[in-house]
Parts: structure tokens; sequence; C-alpha cells
């Protein structure tokens, strides 16, 4: 039987193949993320609070070049073998070289499931890893079609994207977790911590509906598109899963950082993305990293990847 939070998302899935009028109110969701992502930080910041001398800061820079090192990989394969256009091409390196929030929750739960060591700052992976494809990748945009005024071009995305909800949330989060520690948050416990699957589960419920949506009908004409989106995970995987055996990180901890490196942003990047690059297509990076890659990595390839792990590491 799959995780009862991945049950959640095929609920949704399925409700939304069959045309079902269940649908989550857009304010819902709202709260639903920032919740989530609160949660998650906190719950990074509860593990510094009682073992802060365990974060090694080599490991995270080491961790950090994931996010420099895994779009300049996929830009030529995007731009030359999935023939997409330069703006596209750059707007899906973005995505694919950032990370869900989602997808490491789903990770992070998973862990949990199966009793896996994580490491106190293994949510500082999902931190360190969101922004800097993202503003590598403007970067790159800009310089390929710069015409003046870049510097004020790149100090809005700087601001934007150390500004934005997620980073906002995430360090709060761990902030807060870290100064208060369990007996600091014990009024808020049972929400933010205690109701951290049920959090889960529902923004998975509302991600099979959207998932369900974006889907149909299935573009047949981006098929080089989505057989990327459907096969990158499986090599992406393989950088954080190896990189993690590398620097000895617990079992745990090496399923997230395999995760995340397998994962495609579907809320910080496109903001950024339909922000500074207007004539890339947004539909097509929500398709690949939402519509396919998202809904592979929860329900095959990371539960795959944890019960693997678990037996062998």
């Amino acid at each position: 039987m799959p995780d009862i939070v991945i049950a959640f998302f095929v609920l949704g899935l399925i409700a939304g193949i069959v045309k079902s009028d269940l649908k989550m109110p857009g304010q819902i969701y709202e709260i639903l993320t920032i919740l989530l992502m609160l949660s998650i930080g906190i719950k990074g910041g509860l593990a510094l609070h009682s073992d802060s001398q365990s974060i090694i800061w080599g490991q995270l820079l080491a961790i950090m070049s994931l996010g420099f090192i895994i779009p300049f990989a996929l830009l030529p394969i995007l731009n030359k073998i999935i023939k997409l256009p330069t703006a596209d091409a750059i707007s899906l390196a973005a995505h694919y070289g950032s990370v869900s929030a989602g997808t490491f929750a789903v990770a992070w739960a998973l862990a949990e499931s199966y009793q896996l060591p994580i490491s106190a700052d293994a949510t500082l992976y999902l931190v360190i890893l969101e922004l800097p494809a993202i503003i590598l990748m403007l970067a790159f945009y800009h310089w390929r079609t710069s015409n003046g005024g870049e510097g004020a071009k790149m100090s809005a995305i700087w601001h934007e994207a150390f500004t934005s909800r997620g980073v906002i949330l995430l360090m709060g989060g761990v902030a807060i977790g870290w100064l208060y520690g369990p007996e600091g948050l014990g009024a808020i416990k049972t929400l933010v911590i205690d109701g951290f699957t049920l959090l889960l589960a529902l923004f998975l419920l509302e991600m099979g509906l959207t998932t369900a949506r974006i889907c149909r009908p299935l573009p047949r004409e981006h098929w080089r598109l989505i057989l990327f989106a459907a096969l990158a995970p499986l090599i992406m995987i393989w950088p954080g899963i190896l990189l993690g055996v590398f620097l000895n990180l617990p079992v745990g901890s090496i399923l997230i950082l395999g995760a995340l490196s397998a994962s495609a942003s579907y809320i910080a990047a496109p903001a950024a993305i339909r922000a500074a690059i207007p004539e890339a297509n947004i539909s097509k990076a929500m398709l690949a990293a939402l519509g396919v890659t998202f809904p592979l990595n929860v329900i095959l390839y990371i539960p795959v990847a944890a019960h693997l792990l678990s037996v062998h590491l």
C-alpha cells in the first residue's frame, strides 16, 4: 500500500480525471501552502535547536552546487534535443534546477514512515536549492539578450528571490523553531508539527486535482517535452543520492536530497520566470513540472527510492 499522503494525491488525480465537482477554494489552498511551508521550516528549526552543532557548512555548500550544475547540464538537452526555443529552454532549466517544496514534504514524510534518520539541517537543503538555478538562469537569459539596464533588472530579481513567500516562510520557520524549541512552540505544536501529515495530505489532494486539469487533454504535440519530464527525474535523482552518500549523510537525508535533485519547481520558478522572461511559455513548464514530473515522483520514483535506500543503506 502507498503511504497515506500519496493516497490523497491519487484521490485528487482520480477526481480530476473523472471531472468530479470536487475542488478546493483558492483561499484554503493558499492557507495550506503557508502552513505547510511554515511547518517544514519549524520542523527543521526544532531539529537544529536540539542538534545545532551538527551543521557542517562545507556540506551545505556542496549541496548548493547542485543548483548550479543541474540547470546548465539540462540547458543543451532542452534546447538541442527537446528543441525548445531559447527562452523556453532557459525557463525549463530554471524550473528543473530549482526544487519543489511539495516533493520535499513527501520525501520527508516517507523518510519518517520508513524510520530513516534525518540530519538536523535537512530543511536547509530546500532553502539553499530553491534559488540558485532560478537566479543563474535569469542572469544567463539577460546576458544572452543584454540591451542595457541589466543592473536594475538583476537587482529586482535578487530582491524578488530573497523576499519571496517561500523563502520568508521557510527561513522564518527555521529561525522560530531554532530559537523557541519545543517548549516555546507548545501553543502551536498541534497544528504545525502534529498536523504536518494532514496538511501535506490536503495539499496533495489539491495537487492531484491540479495535475488532472493541466493534463486534460494531454497535448500530444509536446511529446518530446512530456518524455523529458517523465525520464529526467530518473537521471536527476542520482546526483543527489550519490552526493549524499559521498558526504556520508544519514539515509533519510540522502532520500530527501535525491528527491530534491529529481524535482522541479512549480511555485517559485513560475513566478520569477513570468516576471523576468515574458516570452517564455509558462504553460510548458507547468505541464512538465506539475503535470508529469511531480506525480511520477510522488507516486513512483520517490517511494521506490525510499524502499531501496531503507533496504540497502
